[in-house]
């Protein structure tokens, strides 16, 4: 039976995605698109041949919702579920509902780049990514982290930032380099970790499928 794995998935293309707008932690669902995405990721989740322990997701519902269509496709959809507000999105306060490119025409490429990936600093009324690593991490190390000590294996359906910032943590990542990073919607990172808890491999789904 294999043992303390960790699968991240950022949640399947959005109804606001598809709008090109600043979600944060409004609540839209998931385009048809986004539906397929997270079926594919089950298709390569299930593939690894991995029994879940957890599912740990967002307070948000398109995170829910990729989490539950990973699980149907895994035939694991009885998994305990366990949906925290700690792994939502980064909020993006003031921008929240508008639209990016006619953000980039008011306020210029540049500002609205700092804004979008800027470590510390954030959007007007918004999270910077530094604020968001401040919730996610103390929730991943205090309640997930645990779990993978214990042997188990945890499937974590959540959002770019959020998982951005778990990361920059496993991988180590410095402030400069994580604005780089970009996560894919709908795409797995596997993780395994050895007995003492270290990040013992990771692999990109995607790429590897």
């Amino acid at each position: 039976m294999k043992k303390r794995n960790l699968i991240l998935v950022r949640h399947g293309q959005s109804e606001w995605n598809e709008k090109n707008l600043f979600t944060g932690w409004e609540d839209p669902g998931l385009t048809e698109k986004g539906s397929n995405e997270a079926k594919q990721a089950g298709v390569l989740i299930k593939a690894l041949d991995i029994e879940f322990d957890y599912l740990f997701t967002s307070a948000l519902i398109r995170a829910q919702l990729t989490g539950s269509i990973i699980l149907k496709n895994i035939d694991q959809k009885n998994l305990r579920t366990i949906e925290n507000k700690a792994l939502n999105e980064r909020f993006y306060g003031d921008l929240q509902g508008l639209n990016k490119d006619e953000c980039r025409k008011k306020w210029g490429e540049e500002k609205v780049q700092i804004w979008r990936r800027s470590y510390d600093k954030g959007p007007p009324g918004g999270e910077t990514l530094k604020e968001t690593g401040e919730r996610v991490l103390p929730y991943y190390l205090n309640e997930i982290y645990p779990l993978i000590l214990k042997d188990m294996n945890i499937l974590i359906a959540a959002h770019g930032n959020s998982l951005r910032s778990l990361i920059k943590y496993l991988d180590k990542i410095s402030d400069e380099d994580i604005v780089k990073l970009e996560i894919p919607t709908g795409a797995p990172i596997h993780y395994s970790f050895d007995e003492s808890g270290s990040v013992e491999s990771k692999v990109h789904l995607i790429e590897n499928s």
